[in-house]
């Protein structure tokens, strides 16, 4: 319960928990607190010990990073584990949240990274690294010389923040909104009023929402508490004597289209922001469906802000996302899951670069996974016998006797590795074209159940697609840890 709950330690001194403890077991003796802290520490060894195992079955591992600060302005930093387990499951684990003191250098960072994977063993294993788009967390990443992958849900954050910011009309009706929900949120004659009017109207009593400046969905949550309650608001605001304008039916009209607008962000947020299922090979088909519905929502607009928001949206969606295609890890996860392989790249020749790139690690990884005899390539039997001969006839002191074979030898050893190459690389295009060919897995299905049950059918490729697909898209796992985190601090 302490664990889970992130309950002080403090607890068992509580007046009123030990006396529901007494009433539960009369016999039960409360451990103090320090044996508490012992327990939980056993408890937390012992877990540490199963995840550090778990750990060293993983063939390859993501992380994902973000710092925070508490309410006494203490520094921390976050790190999760993302990597799919021998059962073909996705697995997360967090690694630390540790205390930071130092200042929050691209250098102070990677060395408190590098402390962690080397604590955990995962040094070596570590693929790539999500993180926001701060300065800072992107250098220290290259620092440790790992692929730094740009949290999506941050991207998103940024395109939308700066497109409400570019459209003067809808930033006007965001701060008459903003004003509004103060109101009904500090006045408690005011909250009254709106309850009454809820009440009267048969409508939920439902709180208005206020924005939050770092999070763009707070301001759509906003905007669409506002439009489902616009009836008893305006009821509530005129039988108040306030100087506060309520918003007019044009701009409720402007907030009905942006919603519009803004809702595929809204979903692709809500989707991409998922710890358990793979989600990094999502991100170039999500681009593109993303620019599909804002052409086809921009198109039905009818009110000119939103038109121009719609243009904005475009263009920060292309500015930071156009180029997901070129990013080799994104497009080889996105060829490597079953669901959309490469159709979901716009770009055809982008797909095919992929598919080479692909075929070339599955080569690899088949000439890396055969051990022939050395002496195969260098001599045949009857130079063995004929050396050994000759050296036995000859005094130990003598010159060995060069032969043809061991003149041969450095060509002969050329044309295996040349032969080696030639056939991975067959066998390699083989396997990858006969996964092409391959019927797709349904979108909604898990593409790690597809690659468990073919393992043995493609078992290169099901190396490349735990090597990639254990990306996450974003770092809201750390984010989310912080929430609670946040709590109990």
């Amino acid at each position: 319960m302490v664990v889970k709950d992130l309950q002080p330690f403090t607890i068992v001194d509580d007046e009123g928990f030990r006396e529901f403890v007494n009433k539960l077991d009369p016999s039960y003796v409360l451990p103090s607190r320090k044996v508490l802290k012992i327990m939980v520490s056993e408890k937390y060894n012992k877990a540490k010990e199963k995840t550090m195992e778990d750990l060293q079955k993983a063939e390859f591992v993501s992380l994902t990073a973000d710092m925070w600060s508490s309410i006494n302005m203490d520094g921390y930093l976050g790190v999760t584990c993302h990597y799919i387990t021998p059962e073909a499951k996705m697995a997360t684990v967090v690694l630390g949240v540790r205390r930071f003191y130092q200042t929050h250098t691209a250098q102070h960072l990677m060395e408190a990274k590098a402390l962690l994977m080397a604590e955990w063993g995962i040094t070596s294993k570590v693929q790539c690294m999500v993180t926001d788009n701060a300065s800072n967390m992107i250098l220290s990443a290259q620092l440790l010389h790992l692929r730094h992958v740009p949290c999506f849900a941050h991207t998103l954050n940024l395109i939308v923040k700066k497109a409400l910011d570019q459209t003067p009309v809808i930033n006007e009706i965001r701060q008459k909104a903003r004003k509004i929900v103060g109101l009904f949120r500090s006045s408690c004659k005011a909250k009254d009023k709106l309850v009454e009017m809820q009440s009267l109207m048969g409508r939920p009593t439902l709180k208005l929402i206020q924005e939050v400046d770092m999070r763009w969905n707070s301001t759509f949550d906003m905007l669409q508490r506002l439009y489902d309650q616009r009836e008893p608001v305006a009821a509530a605001l005129s039988n108040l004597n306030n100087d506060t304008a309520p918003l007019t039916s044009i701009d409720y009209d402007i907030i009905q289209q942006s919603l519009s607008i803004l809702q595929p962000f809204k979903l692709a947020t809500t989707e991409m922001s998922e710890e358990k299922r793979v989600s990094a090979s999502k991100l170039i088909p999500l681009y593109r469906m993303l620019q599909h519905k804002l052409a086809q929502k921009k198109g039905n607009a009818t009110q000119e802000s939103t038109v121009q928001l719609g243009s904005h949206l475009q263009e920060g969606l292309h500015s930071r996302c156009g180029g997901y295609e070129s990013f080799r890890a994104l497009a080889l996860a996105t060829l490597l899951d079953p669901r959309f392989k490469n159709v979901a790249f716009g770009n055809a020749a982008k797909a095919q670069e992929a598919e080479k790139h692909i075929t070339l690690e599955c080569a690899s990884l088949m000439r890396s996974n055969t051990n022939p005899d050395p002496e195969m390539s260098t001599s045949h039997p009857s130079s063995s016998s004929s050396s050994s001969s000759s050296s036995s006839s000859s005094p130990s002191t003598s010159t060995p006797v060069e032969t043809q074979d061991s003149l041969w030898e450095l060509f002969d050893t050329r044309i295996h590795q040349t032969q080696m190459i030639h056939n991975a690389t067959a066998d390699a295009t083989v396997e990858v074209k006969k996964y092409i060919n391959d019927a797709y897995l349904p979108r909604t299905h898990d593409p790690l159940t597809y690659w468990k049950e073919r393992a043995v059918i493609f078992p290169h490729l099901y190396v490349l697609a735990k090597k990639y697909l254990c990306m996450p898209a974003t770092s809201v796992p750390c984010e989310d840890f912080f929430k609670g985190w946040r709590n109990y601090l």
